[in-house]
């Protein structure tokens, strides 16, 4: 199991940004949690396309808390990776918990 961090460095306001995706759920908020990102700004929550988008300051700790440095252009088989056939995303049998679908406040 692992989370990855890819190398794009998209202009955000004055912040670069790039994408932190992991091989399940549980893991990708375990690493928001842990480097200090709200569980809110997850996206596309509950498919094969689950990642945050991270500032490069956010990255640097998620690398130091262990996630695996990627090109960009192997973000796309990474995220095929954890697509069924229904085009839902396969978590190894873990789901997203509810509140993170909708992005609430609650999640953290």
């Amino acid at each position: 199991m692992a989370v990855y961090v890819d190398d794009m460095a998209a202009k955000f306001g004055r912040m670069l940004m790039c994408h932190m995706i992991a091989e399940t759920h549980a893991e990708l908020v375990a690493m928001a949690d842990r480097i200090g990102v709200a569980r809110k700004w997850i996206q596309q929550a509950g498919n094969h396309g689950e990642h945050f988008d991270i500032c490069q300051s956010k990255r640097l700790l998620a690398v130091k808390y262990g996630a695996v440095e990627i090109p960009l252009r192997d973000l796309a088989e990474h995220t095929a990776k954890r697509r069924n056939p229904e085009g839902k995303a396969l978590y190894y049998g873990t789901e997203p918990a509810p509140d993170a679908e909708r992005g609430e406040e609650g999640a953290k």
